[in-house]
């Protein structure tokens, strides 16, 4: 059974699951929210050490074929083509076609989030590289950065290096094949994962004032992510089964969509790049690493179509075009910055939002508080799927891909 068709399935019945149970009911919740996170943990349980290996693999082989820099600079190249294309069209969409305005909800807990940008370049050098090797697996870029200083080792003199080359080799590939196992059982974690999700979208349909940006969300994630998107593929050497590498990354999407968390269908993710898309090995963790980490404006075009909702619902008056381009501009440099924020980008990115703007919307973001994990999912869907087209379309411009046909997709 491929791995898209388990996880739709254990959806499914999640989703049933949670719509037949009580929302209500504090036990229940919780006792959902407390396996929901086990499930995200173990999900994550194999990213970092994989990463670690493959990368480091990966960028050894490149530098040996003076391949890395020009893949970096390509990869780069197209993330930030992607990201002011996804954002400028979220925003636009919404300016044209506004949804309903949303009533002004108190909120008691004004809760400040941040994205404590100073700290995201601290961590990329701690005191101790070896730290970032045990950390929680939460921040993976820091571990990348090691993997890049590995690699450079390696290539000093293979008479000394060879032995540990072979070894690091192995890893990769024994910790492939452990991930490729909690691959196989993601479709019983996800059904803890769409339960607890229908709980909460429960809440959110019963205060009856979200249905307007919900549709919108769905709509221009759904156009971006399965029509739009892909069509750009057709300029890539003529590729004419764009459909094809969606179909490809359902898998992936579908854990993201219910986790909300993009570590959690990282290993995943790396995976299907692999073997559905034909992602060369040395190139496929490189590529997927610098899109998950550095390409997320799916999540920062939710917050940026978030934010001229809430101060539609706030103000009568039209946002000037100044305000637009400086939301815009703003969005686009939150999508580089949402490493630290795996598992709540599209909030968190919000919550910075609102404070850049100021007007008096510094804790605008709260009204939004009851349906941040719609964000959060809707936010970490669109990643995925803008990644695996990302990815797709730059190993094909670079030569690393393969073509895979369809009965052999995992």
């Amino acid at each position: 059974m491929k791995v898209w068709v388990k996880l739709f399935a254990g959806s499914i019945l999640g989703l049933l699951l949670g719509i037949l149970l009580p929302a209500e009911n504090a036990v229940i919740s919780g006792f959902f929210a407390f396996f929901a996170e086990l499930a995200i943990n173990m999900g994550r349980y194999t990213a970092a050490a994989l990463l670690l290996f493959s990368l480091t693999i990966g960028i050894y082989e490149l530098r040996q074929d003076n391949a890395f820099w020009p893949l970096i600079v390509r990869t780069f190249t197209v993330i930030i083509g992607v990201s002011a294309f996804v954002i400028g069209f979220g925003m636009l969409a919404t300016t044209l076609f506004p949804p309903d305005r949303i009533p002004i909800l108190t909120e008691q807990n004004a809760e400040r989030i941040v994205l404590e940008t100073g700290r995201y370049f601290l961590e990329m050098f701690p005191s101790n590289m070896l730290s970032v090797v045990f950390g929680s697996g939460t921040y993976l870029f820091p571990l990348c950065i090691f993997a890049f200083f590995m690699a450079i080792g390696l290539s000093y003199d293979r008479n000394y290096t060879k032995q540990i080359l072979a070894l690091t080799d192995s890893f990769s590939r024994v910790f492939y094949h452990i991930a490729a196992f909690f691959s196989e059982i993601l479709g019983l974690l996800v059904i803890i994962l769409s339960a607890y999700w229908a709980i909460r979208y429960q809440g959110v349909l019963k205060a009856g004032v979200f249905h307007a940006i919900n549709r919108l969300l769905l709509i221009l994630v759904l156009a971006l992510a399965a029509i739009i998107l892909p069509l750009f593929l057709y300029l890539i050497k003529k590729y004419r089964t764009p459909w094809k590498v969606v179909y490809a990354s359902l898998g992936s999407a579908i854990a993201a969509f219910f986790s909300g968390d993009i570590n959690f269908c990282l290993p995943l993710f790396m995976q299907q790049t692999k073997e559905n898309l034909g992602i060369r090995r040395r190139a496929n963790t490189i590529i997927t690493m610098l899109w998950t980490t550095f390409g997320r404006s799916g999540s920062a075009m939710v917050a940026a179509v978030a934010l001229l909702v809430i101060i539609k619902s706030y103000s009568s008056l039209d946002i000037e075009k100044g305000e637009l381009i400086a939301i815009a501009g703003h969005a686009f440099l939150l999508s580089f910055l949402l490493a630290r924020n795996p598992g709540d980008g599209a909030f968190a990115a919000l919550a910075v939002l609102c404070a850049g703007y100021g007007h008096g919307l510094e804790t605008g973001y709260l009204i939004l508080k009851p349906m941040a994990f719609y964000l959060i999912s809707i936010g970490a869907f669109l990643d995925i799927m803008i990644a695996s087209l990302g990815s797709f379309a730059v190993a094909r411009m670079t030569g690393y891909q393969n073509e895979r046909e369809i009965k052999n997709f995992i």
